[in-house]
């Protein structure tokens, strides 16, 4: 995870930091680091699928084909590692999470989502955090697909909070009336993530 060295990284640094835009502890990269906890998985289309469940009035299931005639959006926002490095205008196109809930239509009664992708990886995310405009289901990044080691071919973008809740490989949303731990959470990490507070782990 090499951040970008050099006069030009620096500027654009001290510029963002300037302008507030910049969350404490954090460095501005002009790359985009792989981080990932296990192996890339392998995507076959004929055998991936997409789930919603729990408390909503419809669940939903959806195959790549379905998943890919679903009405596009792009959004471009940050992006912020609990790593300390933040990438900053990145251009996401994907479908819209509330395009998600308008399809499923939660009960009252859901609080949280528990965010689950391949290989048993979970997120925990209170459900006022996905309801935004700018979080989506992004399928690429800066007019590209995205790449396999950075979350083909799916990806949950949540900008205003740290990016292991951006959720890599993502298969389904589990919808809750109450908080769990996901993965990175039972292992020391904050339950919330927000990384203008700096809660990176579980004591911040």
């Amino acid at each position: 995870m090499a951040l970008f060295d050099g006069t030009e990284r620096k500027q654009a640094e001290l510029k963002k930091r300037a302008e507030g835009k910049l969350p404490p502890g954090q460095s501005l990269t002009l790359k985009w680091p792989v981080l990932h906890y296990g192996s890339v998985p392998r995507f076959d289309p004929e055998r991936w699928d997409f789930r919603v469940y729990g408390l909503v009035h419809t669940p939903l299931r959806l195959t790549w084909k379905d998943f890919s005639s679903l009405p596009r959006f792009e959004h471009s926002s940050d992006f912020h590692c609990v790593t300390r490095w933040s990438r900053f205008d990145n251009r996401w196109t994907g479908v819209a999470f509330r395009e998600i809930l308008r399809r499923v239509q939660p009960l009252p009664t859901a609080s949280h989502v528990l965010v689950h992708a391949e290989q048993g990886f979970t997120a925990n995310i209170p459900l006022t955090d996905l309801d935004r405009e700018d979080v989506l289901l992004a399928t690429h990044h800066d007019g590209e697909p995205l790449s396999a080691d950075h979350g083909f071919p799916l990806r949950l973008i949540v900008p205003h909070l740290y990016a292991w809740k951006s959720v890599k490989w993502l298969r389904a949303l589990e919808f809750l009336d109450h908080d769990v731990p996901g993965f990175w959470e039972k292992n020391g990490y904050h339950m919330y993530g927000d990384p203008w507070k700096e809660q990176r782990y579980s004591g911040d």
